[in-house]
């Protein structure tokens, strides 16, 4: 009788598992595509899907992303950019953090808001929408607001922590609760046409530092609003960090702020 790893290495084709045959072994075996992504990597076979990540990942870190779990807390602008290209790069478990529901005025950015998606929670939307493109993926939904008193909860068991809130009191909360529990964060924030991206290891307290003179109220995102690009651009830069710091790769912008000025096209490292 066939065992799953004969079934792949049956039907690999070189080293990749084709989609069809991810499906396939599901079925047969009565698993979740989930558990036979995780037999694939373990295998050292790789899901054809991730063949281009080849050249800058291999089938070993592509195995370390998906047995990692990232929390993104916000998935409006910035977080519903985030979740799509973790997804399709690979993270085996997402938590979405969000207590919203889509309104109108975040068609003009929002990646999952459509006028289908109106009044639907964001972390519904984003459910949906991983289920799409990676149903590998494990998705959490948390419909509620971060804080303080449920931190603790809702980042239990993550590796790696994702700024995709609105507020500068809610980035505050999210970096301490994330020193408490040794996790690292990766913050972006954007107004306009400007946005920044900084990652905060444990006990290095990036964000007081960048919102030393805050003395409260919502951030100026409020009066230079946001357009359509801005949010895809910082999105894109936190998820580059993320993939960093799961796999130790790089040089992450610890105790350094990466500004953006998208008017101009200037790119400015701040020392923190």
């Amino acid at each position: 009788m066939a065992t799953l790893d004969s079934f792949l290495q049956e039907h690999a084709a070189g080293d990749l598992i084709s989609w069809q045959h991810q499906l396939a072994a599901a079925e047969r075996f009565a698993l979740s595509l989930a558990e036979v992504e995780a037999a694939i990597l373990a295998a050292d076979l790789l899901p054809a899907r991730y063949q281009r990540n080849r050249g800058m990942l291999s089938t070993q870190q592509q195995g370390q992303l998906f047995r990692s779990r990232v929390a993104v807390i916000g998935c409006g602008g910035l977080g519903g950019y985030v979740l799509e290209e973790l997804a399709r790069l690979g993270i085996g478990q997402i938590v979405a953090v969000d207590a919203d529901v889509f309104e109108e005025h975040n068609l003009n950015r929002q990646l999952l808001s459509t006028p289908g998606t109106l009044g639907q929670a964001k972390v519904e939307a984003a459910v949906q929408r991983l289920a799409e493109i990676n149903p590998a993926v494990v998705v959490k939904p948390v419909k509620d607001q971060f804080t303080r008193a449920n931190g603790r909860d809702l980042l239990g068991g993550v590796d790696c922590v994702v700024d995709a809130v609105d507020s500068v009191a809610a980035r505050l909360d999210l970096e301490a609760v994330c020193s408490a529990l040794r996790i690292p964060l990766v913050h972006g924030a954007i107004a306009g046409w400007y946005g920044h991206v900084a990652t905060v290891y444990p006990g290095e307290d990036t964000l007081q530092k960048l919102y030393r003179h805050w003395t409260g109220g919502k951030g100026i995102e409020q009066q230079l609003g946001n357009p359509s690009f801005t949010p895809a651009v910082v999105a894109s830069l936190e998820t580059a960090e993320v993939c960093k710091v799961l796999l130790g790769l790089g040089v992450p912008l610890r105790n350094r702020q990466l500004t953006l000025n998208l008017l101009d096209m200037e790119v400015v490292e701040v020392p923190l």
